[in-house]
């Protein structure tokens, strides 16, 4: 739909939105594509900082008998953390990020990307703690799945997040029912 860095940029839309936050390169983009079964809608990268803009995607939703039964905005959000550019212009994404999740009303909830390789660190934990403070409905997701065996996941998520997760793997598909389920109860 539309690309911005601020407020007054933003579509001025009255359907609600589900924002994808995470660390860059945790796969919020992928994770886009993989859930709407497109490959190419939101661009992705190896290179950590490819999304530096907040990014809406109009999405029709669908009835169990494939009727359109209204519209939602998927918000793709620069990622946070590790990215191979300065820190003027890290800064300036983190408070992208805050502008968006502070001050719009058409904000449904937000899908917290995780690696599921790695603990969460301490801007996860910020991230976590920001979303409860400000009362945003939050689900962890837990990325690249794949990248483990199959009977490593539980284990690994057990061991690496103090609550639960959704494992989750835009290859496999892995984890998509589970975070439409969560969104279609939003």
């Amino acid at each position: 739909m539309k690309s911005a860095t601020k407020p007054q940029g933003y579509p001025p839309v009255s359907c609600k939105e589900v924002a994808f936050v995470g660390r860059s390169n945790v796969g919020k983009s992928s994770m886009i594509n993989a859930i709407l079964g497109r490959k190419l809608l939101a661009k992705t990268s190896g290179r950590p900082g490819k999304t530096q803009l907040i990014n809406f995607f109009r999405v029709g939703v669908k009835d169990d008998a494939q009727e359109q039964k209204g519209e939602l905005s998927f918000v793709d959000l620069p990622g946070y953390g590790y990215a191979k550019v300065n820190l003027q212009e890290k800064e300036s994404w983190r408070r992208m990020i805050q502008a968006y999740l502070a001050g719009r009303p058409q904000l449904l909830g937000v899908l917290l990307l995780v690696d599921i390789r790695h603990k969460l660190d301490f801007k996860d934990e910020l991230m976590q703690q920001m979303l409860q403070e400000q009362k945003i409905p939050y689900l962890v997701v837990a990325t690249k799945s794949d990248k483990l065996g199959v009977s490593k996941v539980a284990s690994i998520c057990k061991k690496n997040f103090p609550f639960a997760v959704v494992p989750f793997s835009s290859k496999s598909k892995k984890g998509v029912s589970k975070v439409l389920e969560w969104i279609n109860e939003l």
